[in-house]
């Protein structure tokens, strides 16, 4: 393929991935639905196709997906929820890796336990690119949110470690459980381990040098040096990356604001084309993973299919009542309000609303294509991998009907559930954090009045009466939000208009500076200075909240 096919591929794929994303924001489909469906389209008719380089997906695509995703993930929230996390990223894998390999070799003639395991370790993972879309915009609890999230970004290192194991098996001597339990405790620790150093390691350069253009490049190697310093000693990769970014995630509120807005800002274009591209070369597999299939009989397909969606489909929602109905601890957290004694809460289990949405937010993406064709073409003897061609139709098929089928029957499931975060809480919770950081600033500027001369006394006085402002709007805004019975945002007509005349006034300042710059009585270069301090401005307008 040339270089102008390849560059005129990309510029085609940008535009559909624009284009699908407005679609998706104006009737409410995800996204990450549609282009696979694209994709299948553009795969059936002539003309060159990309195929899935399961090595490039690996190194240079999944990685700085996890990294983007750990960075905007809680630790702390994880944290809180880690027991059902941990059960869904790593229990329910290696539960659904060993159901699918158990079926495989009871069900499907041929076929070996280790390859059935391989192909459930390739399926076992869900992508919670659809499911969070969908999740954000039709405003699930963060709980759930931070759930789906959390699961995401560890259980990748758990299906690839099982993966390796069940093909090392398949290639070699046979499937050894002594061996596969050793080779995942080595991997899944060493790359904890390896993640932790490379969050010490950035954090210590960043102490070093905190400008925007040197954060940037710094996170962008991030997860590319984690992956393949943990690769390179044989441990998790994906693993460290996710600890990588979960750490570094954690403290990043304590870098330099201009850093963190313009990082902030690269990742979310880095994640925003990054998965369009791999949704879209998802449906252009079609062809390649057909092709194989001529050599088995259409019972051996039929029942290698059954058995990899039915699992996928039924075990999750098993698995999650049979946790949640698990006996707990009456007494799992301490909550210290007076800091003498603390009391002890019992630990919250999911409701039934939240049980069901989870049960349906297992949508499976590309690491589990990338994961089954990067299964070798031969065992260590020279033979074929057994059944190779129809593992990758059964995974094809989980990922298709998942990622189409969950994903644009997500959001209606989620609404006729009635399961919606409250916003106003939320919002009552962000304004009293405003204003306690208020109260701080008025503190700090009483010891700054104490050491301070006339001139700081003149600025510590004009900065005290914003402060005070800003107090006065922010506890009327917590009043207006503790009065308000409704689970959403109410409606302040003064805090509407306030942000309208400020908005108003913004522009108009905008209208100038451009007139001035047209009229030649203002350099571009000035002109950039002032559109910046400007968009600032602006971007510290809350939204209606």
């Amino acid at each position: 393929m040339s270089v102008e096919t390849i560059l005129i591929f990309v510029l085609a794929a940008v535009a559909v991935v624009v284009l699908v994303r407005w679609v998706a924001e104006r009737t409410g489909l995800p996204a990450a639905a549609l282009l696979p469906l694209i994709g299948i389209a553009y795969s059936v008719l002539p003309g060159p196709n990309i195929s899935l380089d399961p090595q490039i997906i690996l190194t240079f695509v999944i990685p700085p997906l996890l990294y983007g995703a750990a960075l905007d993930s809680s630790l702390m929230a994880i944290r809180r929820n880690l027991r059902i996390v941990v059960s869904l990223s790593v229990l329910l894998v290696l539960a659904t890796a060993l159901v699918i390999g158990i079926g495989f070799a009871w069900f499907v003639a041929g076929a070996t336990l280790a390859a059935g395991i391989a192909v459930g370790a390739a399926i076992a993972p869900p992508d919670p690119v659809a499911a969070l879309g969908v999740g954000r915009k039709v405003g699930l609890p963060p709980r759930v949110l931070t759930i789906i999230q959390g699961e995401g970004l560890l259980n990748d290192a758990t299906a690839l470690t099982i993966l390796s194991v069940a093909v090392a098996a398949a290639v070699g001597d046979g499937f050894s459980w002594g061996s596969a339990v050793g080779q995942f405790v080595f991997a899944a620790a060493g790359g904890v381990l390896v993640g932790v150093a490379v969050a010490w390691l950035v954090r210590l350069l960043r102490r070093l040098r905190d400008d925007p253009l040197t954060g940037n490049a710094i996170s962008l190697a991030t997860p590319f040096g984690a992956y393949l310093l943990a690769e390179e000693i044989h441990v998790s990769g994906v693993l460290a990356v996710v600890v990588a970014g979960l750490i570094i995630g954690h403290h990043a509120p304590r870098s330099s604001g201009a850093s963190r807005l313009q990082t902030t800002a690269v990742w979310r274009l880095v994640e925003f084309l990054l998965e369009g591209f791999v949704f879209l070369l998802i449906g252009q597999q079609l062809p390649r993973v057909v092709r194989g299939l001529e050599q088995y009989a259409l019972s051996t397909i039929v029942i290698a299919v059954a058995i990899s969606v039915g699992v996928v489909l039924l075990l999750r929602p098993l698995w999650l009542l049979l946790t949640q109905s698990l006996p707990r601890s009456l007494h799992t957290r301490l909550i210290n309000d007076d800091g003498d004694e603390a009391e002890r809460e019992p630990r919250r289990g999911l409701p039934g609303r939240e049980v069901v949405a989870l049960s349906w937010a297992g949508t499976r993406g590309v690491i589990s294509l990338a994961a089954i064709f990067a299964i070798p073409l031969t065992t260590d003897s020279g033979a074929p991998f057994p059944d190779r061609d129809l593992l990758l139709f059964c995974t094809f098929i989980v990922v298709l009907v998942t990622l189409v089928g969950q994903g644009l029957t997500f959001a209606p499931l989620v609404r006729m559930l009635g399961l919606r975060a409250n916003k106003s809480d939320q919002a009552r919770l962000r304004n009293e954090a405003r204003a306690a950081s208020v109260e701080a600033a008025l503190e700090r500027l009483e010891e700054l009045a104490e050491e301070g001369d006339e001139d700081e006394s003149r600025a510590i006085e004009a900065t005290r009466a914003q402060l005070r402002a800003r107090r006065t709007r922010y506890q009327g805004r917590i009043d207006l939000l503790r009065d308000s019975d409704s689970a959403e945002v109410p409606v302040s007509p003064r805090y509407e208009a306030a942000l309208r005349v400020r908005r108003a006034a913004i522009d108009a300042q905008r209208e100038e500076v451009l007139r001035w710059r047209d009229a030649g009585q203002l350099p571009d270069e000035g002109l950039r200075v002032l559109q910046r301090e400007l968009d600032h401005e602006e971007g510290l307008l809350p939204e209606r909240r």
